[in-house]
C-alpha cells in the first residue's frame, strides 16, 4: 500500500491554509495602517497653530489699549473666520493675570471643535 500520495495532498492543503491565513493577516494589516494614517492627516495641527497665533495677537494688542467695542468685534471676527473657513467651533477667554515664577502672566483658555477633532489648552501668555 503506497500513501505517498496522501502526504503530498496533505502538505499542499496545510501549504494553502498557511497562504489564506497569511494573506488574511496582511490585508487586516494594512487596513489598520491606513485608518492609522488617516487619523494623523485629519488632526487639524495648522488649523489650531494659526488659531493660537491670531489669539495671541489679539491679547497683544489687547495689552496696547483696545476699546472694548474693538475687542468684542476682534473676538467676534476670530470665532466667525474660524467657522467659514475651517468649520471649527471657536471659544476663548482669559482670566486674571497670575504670578507665574515671578512673572504676571494671564491664563487663556482656548477650545478648538470640528466635528472631528476636539481640543482644549490652557496656556499662560
Amino acid at each position: 500500500m503506497n500513501e505517498d500520495g496522501q502526504w503530498i495532498v496533505l502538505m499542499g492543503l496545510l501549504t494553502a491554509l498557511a497562504l489564506f491565513f497569511l494573506a488574511l493577516i496582511i490585508n487586516q494589516s494594512a487596513l489598520v495602517g491606513q485608518t492609522t494614517a488617516e487619523g494623523v492627516l485629519e488632526f487639524p495641527k495648522n488649523d489650531i497653530r494659526d488659531l493660537r497665533l491670531e489669539i495671541f495677537d489679539y491679547y497683544d494688542s489687547y495689552e496696547g489699549g483696545l476699546t472694548p467695542l474693538e475687542q468684542q468685534h476682534y473676538v467676534e471676527d476670530i470665532v466667525r473666520i474660524s467657522l467659514e473657513r475651517k468649520n471649527a467651533v471657536v471659544y476663548f477667554w482669559d482670566g486674571p493675570q497670575q504670578d507665574v515664577s515671578g512673572r504676571m502672566l494671564r491664563p487663556i483658555t482656548i477650545h478648538y471643535n470640528n466635528g472631528v477633532t476636539e481640543y482644549d489648552e490652557t496656556v499662560y501668555y
